[in-house]
């Protein structure tokens, strides 16, 4: 067990090493970020100072070592939009905004999802079912912007049920919630479903039913319970995809979270920002597919020896 751990642990440094080089080389492909601070009636010799201070003026290689020496240190650079924080310390403001709104996304999509998948799966093949399928195919297929618009214009415009924008009380919360969180109830409903069928299927499910155990008590408590081992599995990437994938939903509900960060930082090419958000990011990612590695590997042991 302990050798599985520390190849799942390698593999996820592996991947953050990658991550850094690939953003770090495609945060100089923006352009030139003296231009958006000094503007157009700068002078030459000012953007040489800017580019110097900034340490712009260094090979990329240097620049990258740089970069990586100061993250270790924990230092994740200076933030040109935000300088008074740091682009560290602009993360760390914006994070328990997201965090809020993945939160309630995700509860959510437990909630909905999770009683679709095995109602559908108990009612396989009726009306119920194939409403419940059209509707997890809508949720998978329908972009995530296209759906806030719509929901804002019906909700908020025509409406005026809930506010348009911004943060504030429970009515906030609605839209970009289930704008966020569309897709996640689709992806557990349809996972839940095709694994309750495979269970109900189970020779242990059907001596249950022949002794006499209630169908709520199979379908709830024995049927779940060895059916949930396929979604737990996702659900690690569920709760990363929800964090990381907020930037759609927090520009079209200018929700301050770190997705509209990252929108911002792109625009006003702030590199450090951009890399800090990114590390963030993939951190959040790689940690919650380790976890979810290692509490797959305690589940079923054949995991854990095939990778040995």
């Amino acid at each position: 067990m302990q050798r599985y751990i520390a190849i799942r642990f390698a593999q996820g440094l592996i991947a953050l090493l990658a991550v850094t080089i690939i953003v770090f080389g495609l945060s100089r492909l923006t352009g030139d970020p003296s231009t958006m601070i000094l503007g157009l009636d700068a002078t030459a010799e000012d953007y040489e100072r800017l580019q110097q201070r900034l340490g712009l003026d260094r090979p990329l290689v240097v620049q990258y070592g740089v970069y990586m020496g100061n993250v270790l240190q924990g230092d994740l650079g200076e933030s040109i939009k935000y300088p008074e924080l740091g682009a560290g310390g602009a993360v760390i403001r914006r994070l328990p905004a997201t965090l809020y709104l993945a939160g309630v996304s995700l509860l959510l999509a437990i909630g909905i999802g999770v009683p679709l998948g095995v109602l559908s799966a108990v009612r396989r093949d009726t009306p119920f079912d194939s409403s419940s399928k059209v509707l997890a195919l809508l949720g998978q297929s329908v972009p995530n912007f296209w759906m806030g618009l719509m929901m804002m214009w019906i909700f908020a415009v025509q409406l005026g049920w809930l506010p348009t924008s911004g943060t504030g009380g429970i009515k906030h919360f609605i839209m970009p919630a289930i704008t966020l969180g569309s897709f996640q109830i689709a992806a557990i409903t349809r996972l839940v479903r095709s694994a309750m069928l495979e269970t109900l299927d189970s020779e242990y499910v059907k001596l249950a039913r022949i002794k006499g155990v209630s169908e709520w008590k199979v379908v709830w408590k024995h049927c779940l319970r060895n059916a949930a081992l396929t979604p737990l599995t996702y659900f690690g990437v569920i709760a990363a995809v929800t964090l990381t994938g907020s930037v759609t939903t927090e520009t079209v509900f200018n929700w301050p979270g770190t997705g509209l960060l990252a929108f911002q930082s792109v625009l006003s090419r702030d590199f450090e920002l951009i890399q800090a958000l990114v590390l963030v990011f993939s951190g959040i990612f790689v940690f919650s597919s380790f976890v979810v590695d290692i509490l797959y590997a305690y589940l079923d042991p054949r995991i854990r020896y095939a990778s040995s």
